[in-house]
C-alpha cells in the first residue's frame, strides 16, 4: 500500500457537474480529490481486505444470534423493549440485507483492524462504486495506469445480483431519503440505478413525504402504497420516532431489514471482543460502564474482568471513546498514555452509551490519515473506497481517495 501522486482529469470537474455530482467540493474544501491515488498489491486486497471483511461479516451475523437470545444485550444495545419482537421476528424470517460498510485501520504491513461497521445507512457509495470506476477507466485511456492495472471494484454489479436475488423481477422498490441532502440522493439513486438494472421498478420518494393511509400502511407523495422500502434513515431514530408504532402493522418490507438495528451500532464491537477475543481482524472493546474505574487504576466489573486484563496494557497505551450511536466522529476521543490527543467537539451523540475501543493508528500519507471502507453486498466483500483527513479522526469533509491494483 502507498500513495502515488498522479495527474488529474483534463475536465473531470465539468463531468462530475453532468453526473450529478455535486458535492465534489464541499465547505471550499475538495471532497474528491484524484490528485493523488492508494496503491495496492493483488494480495493485500485478497487477503488482507477482502477476505477478512467478508469473514467479519459472517461473525457480525453470529452476533445477531447471541444478541437476540439476551436481553441484557439488547439493553445495551439500547434496543427498546417495545419493538424487539419486530426485530427478533425480521431475523427469524431471515430478511435478507443489502449493503453494509466496514471502516478499517491498514498501512499495508498487518492485519486490518475494525474500527467500526456502518451497518445500516452508510454513504459514500456514489463515489466508491460509480466515479472512483470511471476515473479507473479514463486513467488507464489517458495512460497514466497501466493497463494491466486493475480497481477492487465489484460494488455496481453485486448490487444489480443482490437486487435480482431479494426481490421479484418487476416489483416496485421505494427509495427514500432527505431530498435536500446531495450526498443521500446519490446514494439512493446509485442504488436505484442498480435495482432498475435487476428489472425492478424504482421510486425516489422524500423521507419527509411520506404518510400513512386509512389502513395504516405506508404512503409516498402520490398517494402510492410503498410496499418495499429502502431508507437512509438509521434504525436507532426509526424506532424512536412517532411513527414507530406503525412500524410492523404497516406490512411495508424494509431494506435494511430491521435486525440490522443490532449491527449498526457500536455496542457491537464489545460483542465481537466478548465472541471473538484475539482475532486478528478486531481490536479489544468493552462499555464504558464496564471499565471506567479500570482505567483510572480500580477493577472492571467482573463479567469483564479476565478481558479487561488481557487487553489492559493494550488499552493503556492508547483507547478510543465513542458513543454507540453517532455520526462521522462526532463524539469521539483518543487517549493515549493516560491523555487526550485528539478530540471532536461535536458532542451531539455524546449522550448516549459509550464504549472503550483500543486505539489503531492511522497511517500518515502525506500529512493524512486514510480510512478504508470494505463494502459489503449481501454478505461478501465486493469493493473498498477510501477516505483521508489531516485530522486522526474522520469527519464529515474528510476526501475521498481513489485506488487502483498494481504488483
Amino acid at each position: 500500500m502507498r500513495k502515488l501522486t498522479l495527474p488529474e482529469r483534463p475536465g473531470w470537474r465539468i463531468e462530475a457537474e453532468r453526473l450529478g455530482f455535486t458535492f465534489a467540493d464541499m465547505g471550499g474544501e475538495p471532497y474528491w480529490d484524484e490528485t493523488s491515488a492508494y496503491q495496492f498489491s493483488l494480495r493485500e486486497i485478497e487477503a488482507e481486505l477482502e477476505a477478512p471483511a467478508t469473514e467479519l461479516h459472517a461473525m457480525c451475523r453470529e452476533a445477531v444470534d447471541v444478541a437476540l437470545q439476551s436481553e441484557e444485550w439488547m439493553d445495551r444495545l439500547a434496543i427498546p423493549p417495545e419493538h424487539r419482537d419486530f426485530i427478533a421476528d425480521s431475523w427469524a424470517r431471515r430478511e435478507p440485507e443489502l449493503y453494509g460498510r466496514f471502516d478499517l485501520a491498514y498501512a499495508g504491513n498487518g492485519p486490518a483492524k475494525l474500527l467500526e461497521y456502518n451497518a445500516d445507512t452508510p454513504t459514500s457509495l456514489y463515489e466508491s462504486a460509480s466515479f472512483q470506476w470511471l476515473w479507473f477507466e479514463q486513467q488507464q485511456e489517458l495512460g497514466v495506469l497501466g493497463h494491466d492495472a486493475d480497481q477492487f471494484n465489484g460494488i455496481h454489479e453485486a448490487l444489480v445480483d443482490r437486487f435480482a436475488q431479494i426481490f421479484a423481477k418487476g416489483e416496485d422498490v421505494h427509495f427514500a431519503a432527505d431530498a435536500q441532502n446531495p450526498e443521500d440522493y446519490a446514494t439512493v439513486e446509485t442504488l436505484a440505478w442498480a435495482a432498475r438494472e435487476a428489472g425492478l421498478g424504482a421510486h425516489f420518494t422524500d423521507l419527509a413525504q411520506i404518510g400513512l393511509t386509512d389502513q395504516g400502511q405506508f404512503a409516498d407523495d402520490q398517494s402510492r402504497v410503498i410496499g418495499s422500502l429502502f431508507k437512509l434513515y438509521p434504525w436507532e431514530d426509526m424506532l424512536r420516532d412517532d411513527f414507530a408504532a406503525h412500524l410492523q402493522p404497516s406490512g411495508t418490507r424494509f431494506v435494511e431489514p430491521p435486525w440490522k438495528a443490532i449491527l449498526s451500532n457500536k455496542g457491537l464491537l464489545p460483542l465481537l471482543w466478548q465472541m471473538f477475543a484475539g482475532h486478528p481482524n478486531l481490536l479489544p472493546a468493552f462499555f464504558l460502564d464496564d471499565v471506567q474505574e479500570a482505567l483510572n487504576g480500580g477493577s472492571p466489573v467482573p463479567q469483564v474482568s479476565a478481558a479487561f486484563t488481557a487487553a489492559a496494557p493494550q488499552l493503556a497505551a492508547g483507547h478510543v471513546t465513542k458513543p454507540i450511536f453517532s455520526r462521522e466522529g462526532a463524539g469521539v476521543t483518543i487517549h493515549e498514555s493516560g491523555h487526550v490527543t485528539a478530540q471532536v467537539t461535536d458532542d451531539s451523540y455524546s449522550h448516549h452509551p459509550m464504549i472503550v475501543q483500543a486505539l489503531a493508528t492511522l497511517p500518515e500519507f502525506d500529512g493524512f490519515h486514510p480510512v478504508i471502507g470494505a463494502w459489503i453486498i449481501g454478505e461478501q466483500c465486493a469493493g473498498i473506497g477510501l477516505r483521508e483527513d489531516r485530522a486522526r479522526i474522520t469527519h464529515n469533509l474528510s476526501r475521498f481517495k481513489p485506488h487502483f491494483i498494481e504488483g
